[in-house]
């Protein structure tokens, strides 16, 4: 009995003897495993925390792009918009100034001879000729020996072959606008209000030229 119990445990030790090695190999390898699984942790870690400053950064950095190009898209639509204004109010200070000038300087005056030099409907006048009268912007046309040296009236009728010589500035002559249906004509050395549908003369300005 005792030489069994022996043989048994002579067996067991033999047995742990052999197995030792193996057992002393395998733990390193558990080691290695265990550390490698521990460095791919840390660098995933260090992936996540080193990730989130850059995303975090790059967002911040388009929304930064974002509010500029908005900005910038901004600021170029009101600087057209101030554009414009300031256009529209040079071209109502223009239009102020040359109405100014015009009222100042380029009247029609009777008491000077040269009054109609530099108008551009007078381009072609080369002053009194006999025989006819000058229509501004329209030229000479001879004068029918039953209207020469007329006397035109309010409330008489004008013929129907002087009522196309439209007065193109009234304003000029220092008239007032023309009512509706009533246009200022040139009728011999004249100008007429004349009402288009019937020619009754409404307003006279003689001797202009």
């Amino acid at each position: 009995m005792m030489k069994t119990f022996w043989k048994a445990t002579a067996l067991a030790f033999a047995l742990t003897v052999a197995a030792a090695p193996a057992i002393a190999e395998a733990q390193p390898r558990q080691d290695r495993r265990e550390w490698r699984q521990d460095r791919r942790e840390d660098r995933r870690e260090f992936r996540q925390d080193r990730r989130g400053p850059e995303r975090n950064f790059r967002q911040d950095r388009r929304q930064d792009r974002r509010e500029y190009q908005r900005d910038r898209r901004q600021d170029q639509r009101w600087d057209r918009r101030n554009d414009r204004r300031d256009n529209r109010w040079d071209r109502r200070d223009d239009r102020r100034e040359w109405r100014q000038d015009r009222r100042v300087d380029y009247r029609w005056d009777r008491s000077n001879r040269n009054w109609y030099v530099g108008r551009p409907e007078f381009r072609d006048y080369r002053g009194h000729r006999a025989g006819y009268w000058y229509a501004p912007s329209y030229g000479y046309h001879r004068v029918q020996p039953r209207y020469a040296n007329y006397s035109w009236r309010r409330g008489s009728v004008l013929p129907y072959e002087y009522r196309r010589y439209y007065v193109n500035d009234p304003y000029f002559y220092n008239l007032r606008p023309a009512p509706r249906g009533y246009r200022w004509v040139h009728a011999n050395n004249d100008i007429l209000l004349v009402a288009l549908a019937t020619g009754v003369i409404a307003d006279t300005l003689l001797n202009v030229y």
